[in-house]
C-alpha cells in the first residue's frame, strides 16, 4: 500500500517543478503557457510534487507539439492502471502559437525547452516553455559575471546604507 499523506503537502497551486538551469543553458527568446494532456495517476502525482523538467524539451509530431522527456514518477496508490514515467505529452496551445513554434523549430539551433510546470489558480497543470537558443561558453561566462557583479552591488549598497 501506498504511503498516506495529509491534505495540506499536496500542491493546489503554486509551482510543481522549475528547470533553473534553462536560462543558463539557452537565451530564451519567446516564452509561451500551455496546458498539458494527462491522465489522472500523473495529475495525482503532480499535487504530491513528483515531477522532473531539466532534460524536457519540445517536438512536433503531426502538426502538435508535444513535450519529450518530462519525467512524472508513478502515483503511489495507482490501482490496476498507471502510466509511463517519460512518455510524449501534448501540449495544448493555440492554433497561432503551434504554427509559431513550429516555423521557430524549423530554423538551425532553436530548442523548446521546458521552464516551470506549475497549477495555475483554476488548479489546471500549466506548463511554462520557451524557444531558446544554446549559449555559447562565453556567453554563460558573461552571465556568471552579470550575476556575481549583481550580487557585490547589493552588498556594497547595504554596507554603504548602515555606515
Amino acid at each position: 500500500m501506498g504511503i498516506k499523506k495529509a491534505k495540506a503537502e499536496y500542491i493546489s497551486v503554486g509551482i510543481v517543478a522549475q528547470n533553473r538551469r534553462a536560462n543558463f543553458d539557452y537565451e530564451i527568446e519567446e516564452r509561451y503557457t500551455a496546458g498539458i494532456e494527462l491522465s489522472g495517476t500523473e495529475v495525482k502525482s503532480l499535487r504530491q510534487g513528483h515531477a522532473n523538467i531539466n532534460e524536457a524539451y519540445g517536438i512536433e509530431k503531426g502538426g502538435e507539439i508535444y513535450i519529450s522527456n518530462m519525467f512524472i514518477a508513478e502515483y503511489a496508490n495507482k490501482g490496476y492502471s498507471s502510466h509511463s514515467e517519460k512518455r510524449d505529452r501534448k501540449l495544448l496551445l493555440t492554433k497561432k502559437e503551434i504554427r509559431e513554434i513550429i516555423g521557430s523549430l524549423s530554423k538551425k539551433g532553436t530548442t523548446l525547452v521546458a521552464i516551470k510546470l506549475f497549477f495555475n489558480d483554476r488548479g489546471r497543470a500549466k506548463l511554462e516553455v520557451g524557444l531558446g537558443r544554446g549559449k555559447k561558453l562565453y556567453d554563460k561566462r558573461e552571465s556568471i559575471k552579470e550575476r556575481d557583479w549583481s550580487r557585490d552591488k547589493q552588498r556594497i549598497l547595504v554596507q554603504a546604507k548602515y555606515r
